[in-house]
Parts: C-alpha cells; structure tokens; sequence
C-alpha cells in the first residue's frame, strides 16, 4: 500500500501528463492491475484516481 504522500505525487504527475484526461487514465491503469490479478495495485491505482478527482 502507498503512503498518502505518495499518492499525491503520482495524482499530480499524472495530471501534468495528461491533463484532463489523468483520471481516466488512472482508471484504465487500475483495471489493468485488477485484470492481471494485482489487487494490490488496482487499489492503489483507485487512491490515485480519487486524489485526482479531488485535485481538480
């Protein structure tokens, strides 16, 4: 799991990448880590998405 510090930081690089799109991005990332079994990073994956939608 994550420490929040570094969700945040993903969150943001993520919205400097992508722009608008960073949350889908996220989303599409976290059901690639669910559809290859990694629970652990889908649900890190979500906390980054959430981070996201908060951002903006």
């Amino acid at each position: 799991m994550m420490k929040e510090t570094e969700v945040a930081e993903y969150a943001r690089q993520l919205l400097e990448a992508h722009g608008d799109k960073a949350e889908a991005e996220a989303a599409h990332k976290e059901q690639e880590a669910r559809d290859g079994g990694d629970q652990s990073g889908a649900d890190n994956w979500r906390r980054i998405r959430l981070a996201i939608h908060e951002m903006r």
